[in-house]
């Protein structure tokens, strides 16, 4: 088990010659999309010993487009640098130790498909385009050289190894040139004899043509026809040979001192082994090579099905070569490979790289032929993750490029222990779920909306759902079975069903042992169990809470449901997210504190977590549905919408989650705190998951392709960037399609390829190939809407190229357009308006025959013989053989003969206008004939009926005329004309068919107003309209429209929850007035509560009143906001806010600010709001107590904050009111304690001065001297009272020059200088310091400070801080909360040294456990006694277990209000009294004394205690 980073990368890019390299020392690279992935193998990885020696150590990012081409320089000294090429154009020079560009060009006009560092030129790049352009680039000089050779498209291109000057260049075609750039490209050998696509074209690695003994004359009698032809006369130095790679399914050697080919290599068809694909598929063949470095006798080359191949060519009339990894099954690639290169590690391994189409990286020894290891990659988004619970480690991945990826993350041997699933599969896997028992067994949802089980320990395809979702799978669950409304029995249930939810807002519920019956949709369920009438929500997640007993259900709309088994009974509503719910987590049920087993967060488009605590309302199970409108704890921080959340499994309340702003952030959600933040992903996270065993280490997949293992304690960030990190504007300029040079090249070359590349059957591999963006949208939360259209497209629409073929076709129309319009303006200039009207009435209609026409306007004796014909025929009294034939020649004379021969002229005539193109003469002439069935059947099978036809139709009868008219309809349709042809339907009464036609093709308006005119107002087809168009309107963002839409189907409730929506002021106002209209009192409360809260932000005191003045319900929240305006007034008179905001509206309420703060309050309440009976006051107060708000923590928003103490400062004066004083007390009590645990000092004094200004004493008048149950209650308040004056005592003395105040008197006994001043400035400063030495003797001659009454008496009154059972309980917690970060503390130290270790050449076992013990027993700030020896694990458990049982001893009314800090007391109360002697009573020292000795066993109190010893 690995404690070190890891990545699983995208896949390599495919059908490029040359887009892997490597150089001696152990550096490899591929290109993958739009960037260049490195990784380091051999010794200097630095993993693990006895895992596979290779770690990816990062990216090379900068290309906007695809990369083509990726090479290193092979030269020593110059191993760091590398170029790229990429379909933006651009060849990009880097050095990979700093990850940057070090300069680039951009000389190509078309798209780059080969490139090369010249292995002899150490500052040469030489690269070629898809038009045959080369261009030579020397780095040091920045100067480059432009070739023309073929015009041709160049697939492959080497330089020779042997010649700096030679480069060998390979085109699409089959020809091979070889050419000399130092001669202007002159060619020195143009070798044909391959009659496809040259992939591959590698140099003999020694010079000569004597390491190869080939008989010549065999090659000659195998050669019909010479296969090269020596251009230039001058001789290659020495000669050479070179070997090409084709599609043409050979390979050859050619002589480069005679120019031709010498041997031939024809590929073999192997028996595929295992092969991991659909055996249906027909792949393309690449065929690259790589002829091993001082080798020349051996070639290796790729086969059809991704084998490689040893060739051995030391007898060349043998075909001898050796299978790699012959022994072991399924090491071999299983698709065909692109690239292969050697690399050699260094301990002097002699390696092959090799990159193929079934996505994976494989390690070749050169020595024994066997795979040394491999590296999976992804082909599309990382949409899910899944830890599997039973067979610990196992990591689902479900990806776009439609297979599943099972990666055993705890393999010892293979960091990369991936296993492949692709059969049933077939599309982008979007939601991934183990069953929590079963082992193996992994549910599947896709983004075609199917649901599958997958068992993976087994090689059978899996079992699929038969009933799908219309969208998107978005999530899946396992979870009890409900009972569902079919007919069955009971008892045979799974004990977990499966329930997935899909897009369309359906869940699902799959019986996992009859996957081929129906499946259950919930919610019918939902809607019998809870008598629903309005419309459901739609549903976009699913959770249920680990004990099965309580599901969530997260919605469009942003509310989250909860329900409770068995008959989903609704037994609460959380209103906190106000966009679509994208996640729901609930926290596990493990660990110290099990109560937080209630914890549900959630995540939606909006950027804000909300963590919500369901303990009280589960356990309650209230008879009617609870809203909830406050969450337990705020997390903020994102700056775009959440995608995923998991709590740590080893944490308690500790959170992942991942983000559209392209990062990941850990929280410890009870304190609300970031504590780090992950940035690694370059694109939009869209799943995480936290590592089972490890609890340091978390999984998360983005769209970049990419899945990271990284470690919470390396990460540098606490929080998200707040500047967006600038995806999302990358995202939108890289899906912005190239606008003119893409369109100019597509059809020359990328077409045919892109034709070509759909063989592979998967849709993003196909989209990676040729550019960087993953096919259709991002994720499965972005609006459905842009999702649609690709569900129906197959694998060329969904390469996303559909705009670019579009836009010629379209641009030529614009194009002929603008042509016909300066035709007519031409026409216009030149003759006037009335002579071109003139010329228009001229214009002779056309013949309707014409044929007869023309042949009565023949030569005038051709006319004669028709006259000689015509008068034979119709007088002779037996008809002659030769004139029937010269009338039927002569069709025109049918006119004047029988008609018969009339029909026959007609046919002849209509044929004639059908190919001429006038459809409607033919219908005519038909019409004369009086066939007007056969017209109608004609024109509508021919889709050329006309409004003319058809009102002509009812004179065939009437069947014929309805028929003609649903005929016209359909061709209506087919030409987009819906609206007419739904008029047409309505002239024969066909109404419903007709609404039916418009609602189809989204005319909800005009089917409205058909509906309403013709059907009876009580139709269902009426309401169904309403209800549709509504949703349509509301996924589009037009709310009022939507809610109008519901009004009118009667369906008020959602009519005000759409329109709600939005979320703004006016339209959440405008809702609450609907839902109060309509009668949905509960959801106008809760709406018009939001609207205030929502003004509340802005400081818009008025309209929040007025906005709560919408509901009677809500007058308990009014005096609270009324109060919290008059606090807020106070604390910016007195200008202790956070500043005072112009902008704020108060009411125009009495300030009476001389009278005492509650008094104004209860005044403004009877004035403002008629609040002067004890009734009145008790019905608020009921309306308000059952209102509970969370703790609060030092991260509490200050206004968030206010408006909680304002609600318990509210309880508190309403409860005086009707004099319950038990309920006053504990009000006020825990107002103070939210400002003391959001450690706001200032609020709360502000809150004793106003709401206790004369102390405690009346209350204690008032809860008399009896044991009653608010005593302890009291007793904490008294405390936090006194707590305050404490401090507020201390820090009047604390000053440079204490003066004298309620508590002192202070005066000086002489005249001081200025310098004598200052030094009694230095020395008090020192004094107040709790850390500073003994107080300087010289202070009381100085100054004379005395107590007055009121200070004797305040420190008098400190005794009730020394509350021994107090001061007991807090040690005990203190211990539990130490012991616990002291074993946070072991364990970090525990992972860094087994990080070290793994990166160390084996150290001493003990040494990081002596590390560890050093650094935990010997802080700087512990005192000599802790130094001595390290704590150990079993003493760290008795101590939290003595703790534990400490706490329980207490009794439960000391442990249910806090109280301040006992021991910090002592500590102030010791210091003033070693500053002021006399101040504090030796019997009040002593105890205090006694208390810090006794209890403060911790280190903080230890360390001040000896301070104010010493």
């Amino acid at each position: 088990m690995g404690q070190e980073p890891r990545t699983l990368p995208p896949s390599p890019n495919w059908y490029c010659s040359r887009c892997s390299d490597a150089v001696p020392g152990g550096l490899f690279g591929f290109a993958a999309r739009t960037s260049v992935f490195l990784v380091r193998v051999g010794p200097g990885a630095d993993v693990i010993p006895g895992t596979s020696p290779f770690r990816v150590i990062g990216e090379l990012v900068g290309h906007t487009e695809r990369v083509s081409g990726f090479t290193f320089c092979h030269h020593p000294g110059q191993y760091n640098l590398c170029a790229t090429s990429s379909d933006d154009g651009t060849v990009k020079i880097w050095d990979v130790e700093t990850k940057t560009v070090v300069t680039e060009h951009a000389l190509h006009q078309h798209t780059i498909s080969a490139l090369h560092w010249s292995p002899l030129v150490k500052d040469l790049l030489v690269s070629g385009d898809e038009k045959g352009v080369v261009f030579c680039y020397w780095l040091n000089r920045n100067d480059s050289q432009h070739l023309f050779i073929e015009p041709r498209t160049i697939f492959c291109l080497t330089c020779s190894p042997h010649h700096e000057d030679l480069v060998a260049i390979g085109y699409k075609d089959g020809i091979v040139v070889i050419i000399d750039i130092s001669k202007k490209g002159e060619v020195i050998h143009r070798l044909r004899g391959h009659d496809d696509e040259i992939h591959s074209i590698a140099w003999c690695p020694l010079p000569g043509e004597d390491c190869l003994f080939i008989n010549q004359e065999e090659n000659s009698e195998e050669l019909e026809i010479p296969n090269g032809k020596v251009i230039a006369q001058t001789p290659v130095k020495k000669g050479c040979y070179l070997a090409t790679g084709s599609k043409d399914q050979t390979i050859r050697i050619w002589s480069c001192s005679r120019g031709r080919v010498v041997t031939t290599l024809k590929l073999p068809f192997l028996k595929r082994r295992g092969g991991g694909i659909d055996p249906t598929v027909k792949e393309r063949l690449w065929l690259t090579l790589h002829w091993p470095k001082g080798q020349p006798t051996q070639l290796v080359s790729s086969c059809f099905g991704g084998e490689l191949l040893l060739w051995d060519l030391t007898q060349s009339w043998r075909r001898k070569y050796t299978l790699f990894s012959a022994s072991s099954e399924g090491q071999n690639h299983s698709r065909i490979v692109f690239n292969l290169c050697p690399l050699q590690t260094e301990d002097d391994k002699q390696l092959l790289l090799s990159t193929s189409m079934d996505r994976d990286v494989k390690c070749w020894d050169m020595a024994t032929l066997e795979c040394c290891w491999t590296l999976p990659s992804l082909g599309g988004f990382a949409y899910s993750l899944a830890f599997s619970p039973v067979d610990t480690g196992c990591l689902a991945i479900g990806a776009g490029d439609g297979m599943i990826r099972i990666w055993n993350t705890f393999s010892i041997k293979n960091n990369y222990d991936v296993k492949i699933f692709w059969q049933g599969v077939k599309s982008k896997v979007t939601a991934l779920c183990w069953h929590p028992t079963k082992e193996g067994c992994l549910a599947f949802g896709t983004d075609d909306g199917k649901v599958g089980l997958y068992d993976t320990y087994s090689n059978k395809p899996p079992q699929i759902s038969s009933t799908y979702h219309k969208k998107t799978v978005y999530s899946l669950a396992w979870g009890p079975p409900v009972p569902s409304m079919a007919p069955g029995g009971e008892g045979d249930r799974p004990s977990l069903t499966l329930y997935s939810c899909g897009g369309e807002g359906i869940v699902l519920q799959h019986n996992p042992w009859k996957l081929s019956g129906e499946a259950f949709d919930i919610n019918k369920l939902i809607r019998d169990t809870n008598s629903i009438k309005y419309k459901l929500p739609v549903h976009t997640e699913i959770s249920w809470k680990a004990d099965g007993k309580i599901m969530a259900l997260g919605n469009e709309d942003g509310s989250i449901e909860i329900f409770k088994v068995p008959n989903l009974k609704l037994i609460c509503t959380i209103q906190q997210h106000h966009k679509l719910v994208n996640t729901i987590s609930w926290h596990h049920e493990y660990g110290s504190q099990p109560e937080l087993s209630y914890l549900m967060a959630s995540g939606s488009n909006n950027a804000v977590i909300y963590v919500h605590n369901l303990q009280t309302v589960i356990e309650s199970n209230p008879e009617s549905p609870v809203t909830i409108t406050e969450p337990y704890r705020t997390l903020s921080g994102h700056t775009a919408k959440i995608t995923s959340l998991a709590w740590s499994p080893h944490h308690d309340g500790r959170l992942i989650s991942a983000s559209y702003d392209g990062t990941a952030q850990v929280w410890d959600t009870l304190q609300e705190e970031p504590l780090c933040n992950f940035r690694g992903h370059r694109g939009r996270l869209l799943c995480i998951a936290w590592s089972p065993l490890d609890p340091d280490c978390i999984y998360s997949g983005a769209d970049d392709f990419c899945v990271y293992k990284w470690l919470t304690s390396m990460q540098e960030h606490s929080r998200p960037p707040q500047g967006k990190k600038n995806i999302e504007l990358e995202k939108k300029r890289l899906s912005q399609p190239k606008p003119k040079p893409k369109k100019k090249k597509k059809p020359i070359l990328r077409v045919p390829v892109k034709q070509e590349l759909c063989d592979g059957n998967e849709e993003e591999s196909v989209k990676e190939s040729s550019g960087p963006v993953e096919n259709g949208v991002s994720d499965q939360e972005t609006e459905e809407e842009a999702r649609e259209p690709e569900l129906p497209c197959g694998v060329t629409s969904a390469v996303s190229k559909e705009p670019v073929i579009c836009t010629p076709a379209s641009l030529g129309f614009e194009k002929s357009k603008v042509t016909i319009n300066n035709k007519v303006t031409l026409l216009k200039k030149e003759a006037p308006k009335e002579k071109s009207e003139a010329l228009i009435k001229k214009r002779k209609a056309r013949s309707m025959l014409p044929l007869s026409t023309s042949l009565d306007h023949r030569s005038k004796e051709e006319l004669h013989q028709d006259c000689l014909v015509l008068a034979t025929a119709k007088h002779s009294r037996e008809p002659k053989e030769d004139v029937s034939a010269d009338l039927e020649e002569s069709l025109h004379l049918g006119l004047f003969t029988d008609r018969a021969a009339l029909y026959r002229m007609i046919e002849v005539e209509g044929k004639g206008h059908l190919e001429n193109g006038h459809p409607e003469l033919f219908h005519q002439l038909m019409l004369w004939k009086g066939d007007l069935k056969g017209v109608l059947q004609t024109a509508a099978e021919r889709g050329e009926l006309t409004d003319n036809l058809v009102a002509m139709a009812p004179v065939a009868g009437y069947h014929v005329w309805v028929w003609a008219v649903e005929a016209f309809a359909k061709q209506l349709c087919f030409q987009d004309q819906y609206v007419k042809a739904a008029s047409h339907l309505l002239s024969i009464h066909k109404v419903y068919e007709a609404v039916e036609l418009l609602k189809s093709n989204h005319f909800y308006r005009e089917a409205i107003a058909i509906a309403k005119a013709r059907l009876r107002p009580e139709d269902p087809i009426l309401k169904d309209l309403y209800l549709s168009w509504g949703a349509i309107l509301e996924k589009d963002g037009h709310y009022a429209l939507a809610a109008k839409c519901y009004l009118g189907a009667t369906s008020a409730y959602d009519a005000a929850k759409v329109l709600a929506k939005k979320g703004d002021v006016a339209s959440l106002r405008t809702a609450a007035e609907l839902a109060s209209i309509v009668g949905e009192n509960e959801l106008s409360a809760t709406l018009a509560l939001r609207c205030a809260q929502e003004l509340l932000l802005a400081r818009n005191w008025v309209g929040a009143q007025e906005a709560l003045q919408l509901h009677e319900s809500l007058k308990g929240q009014r005096l609270v906001f009324c109060l919290l305006e008059l606090l807020s007034k106070h604390l910016e008179e007195k200008q202790l806010s956070e500043g005072k905001s112009s902008s704020s509206s108060y009411n125009a309420w009495p300030a009476g600010s001389e009278r005492p703060f509650v008094e104004r309050v209860t005044a403004v309440w009877k004035s403002a709001f008629s609040l002067d009976s004890p009734e009145q006051s008790q019905a608020a107060f009921q309306q308000l107590q059952d209102i509970k708000y969370p703790s609060a923590t030092s991260n509490t928003p200050s206004k968030q904050l206010l408006l909680h103490i304002c609600h318990d400062l509210t309880l508190a004066v309403l409860s005086q009111q009707v004099a319950s004083w038990d309920a006053a007390v504990e009000g006020l009590l825990r107002a103070v304690i939210r400002s003391y645990n959001s450690g706001n000092f200032t609020i709360m004094q502000e809150v004793h001065s106003a709401f206790l200004p004369e102390g405690c004493d009346h209350l204690r008048d008032k809860l008399g001297d009896h044991q009653s149950p608010t005593t302890p209650a009291f007793k904490s308040l008294e405390a936090f009272f006194i707590y305050g004056r404490l401090y507020e005592f201390w820090w009047s003395l604390s000053g440079p020059c204490p003066e004298s105040s309620v508590w002192v008197r202070a005066a000086h006994r002489r005249t001081t200088s200025v310098e004598q001043s200052q030094q009694l400035d230095n020395v008090s400063l020192e004094e107040t310091d709790p850390k500073a030495s003994q107080p300087e003797p010289s202070r009381t001659l100085e100054l004379d400070v005395r107590l007055t009454e009121e200070g004797e008496q305040m420190l008098n009154a400190c005794k009730e801080l020394f509350s021994e059972e107090h001061a007991g309980l807090q040690n005990a917690q203190r211990t539990i909360a130490e012991v616990q970060e002291t074993l946070a503390e072991m364990i970090r130290l525990h992972q860094k040294s087994q990080l070290c270790k793994s990166t160390a050449n084996g150290p001493d076992k003990n040494e990081p456990e002596q590390e560890a013990e050093q650094s935990l027993s010997s802080p700087q700030n512990q005192c000599k006694e802790e130094k001595n020896e390290p704590v150990s694990l079993p003493e760290l458990t008795k101590r939290i277990t003595e703790a534990n049982e400490r706490i329980a001893k207490f009794p439960e009314s000391i442990k249910t209000w806090p109280f301040p800090d006992v021991l910090e007391c002592c500590l102030i109360l010791l210091h003033i009294g070693s500053q002021y002697s006399g101040f504090v009573t030796q019997e009040m020292q002593q105890q205090a004394q006694e208390l810090l000795q006794k209890y403060g066993s911790t280190n903080v109190y230890k360390r001040h205690y000896q301070t104010l010893c010493t």
